[in-house]
């Protein structure tokens, strides 16, 4: 069983909004944090825009696609930002289904989950936000079902391209390769933990225990009053409790102070908190006898990430997650 996603798309400004919400498309710009909303986000999951701290629409995902030549494409006009001198655009798309008419504010208590990570992180700051089953529920039945049509949007002459990620530096050249950064790893980890057998067998190699794969959801970046932890794996439908395991991520190899970090966010959740995880690269002896004082499970991940670049599916089905010896 994989649960369906929900995540909340922060928009930069009312114009943009519009001709997301006239076209029923999302569009992420040609950067790391732009491929990374690609891929972090599934065809078949739930998303409403975000912009001045109101939430619009429920949309299903209906297909993903990147295109060449972006720069020329509508609908959304390219961006230079004035300190950078650096220039965007949107290569990146979803095609969505309207599912609802909905123009809510954040404060709703319907989306504290989202609404908590927004105050403790200060504002935005990120492309998307991923809300939990608790919140997809409630907003499916604000609102009113659309009779809409959303306005087509032909680009009969475009070309896609399929985006890759590389290792190397040398070999980068947006927005079709792009460098591998830890937000790609999470967001990796987390669909490959997102399948139910997958869950299992990270519960069995981190020494959790717990089973029931199919009652947890994964989630991503969790804040805290002293950070955020990367990954959040929660009861979906918490009743009488809500059981939780923490993973921490890092792209190369882990240090005492990841084991110290990874060890307080467990205590934040105090007893609610069945484990917490510490996945990386590698970990070094001194890092392991840390980890077994305060209770830390290490795992250890691979990818197919080496000389050539890998398409994100690739890096996900090759992902594997072991025990650290």
């Amino acid at each position: 069983m994989r649960w369906m996603s929900y995540f909340l798309v922060a928009v930069s400004n009312r114009v943009n909004l519009d001709l997301c919400l006239k076209y029923a498309t999302a569009g992420f710009t040609n950067s790391g944090n732009g491929l990374w909303t690609f891929v972090d986000i599934n065809e078949g999951d739930f998303v409403s825009f975000m912009y001045g701290a109101r939430v619009f629409n429920l949309y299903r995902v209906k297909t993903k696609v990147a295109y060449d030549g972006a720069e020329l494409l509508p609908p959304w006009p390219p961006v230079t930002f004035r300190p950078s001198g650096i220039t965007y655009y949107f290569p990146y798309r979803l095609y969505l289904t309207h599912l609802r008419d909905l123009n809510e504010p954040l404060v709703r208590a319907e989306f504290a989950y989202v609404a908590e990570n927004l105050l403790l992180r200060g504002g935005y700051r990120k492309t998307h936000f991923q809300a939990d089953q608790t919140t997809l529920q409630a907003v499916s039945e604000m609102g009113n079902l659309t009779s809409r049509i959303p306005e087509s949007l032909d680009l009969p002459y475009a070309v896609t391209f399929q985006p890759r990620l590389t290792a190397s530096r040398e070999q980068s050249s947006p927005p079709r390769v792009l460098l591998f950064r830890e937000l790609f790893l999470q967001a990796a980890v987390r669909k490959y933990l997102s399948v139910s057998d997958n869950l299992e067998s990270f519960f069995v190699e981190a020494a959790i225990g717990q089973g029931e794969a199919d009652a947890f959801e994964v989630l991503s970046e969790k804040a805290f009053p002293e950070g955020h932890v990367d990954l959040l794996i929660k009861d979906a439908t918490p009743k009488g409790g809500a059981r939780k395991v923490i993973a921490e991520l890092k792209l190369g190899s882990a240090t005492t102070a990841d084991v110290q970090q990874t060890r307080n966010y467990a205590r934040l959740l105090g007893n609610e908190c069945l484990g917490a995880v510490l996945i990386a690269r590698s970990h070094s002896r001194r890092v392991q006898e840390r980890a077994r004082e305060a209770g830390i499970s290490l795992l250890r991940y691979e990818t197919c990430l080496s000389d050539e670049p890998c398409t994100f599916g690739e890096i996900v089905s090759s992902l594997r997650l072991e025990r650290s010896q």
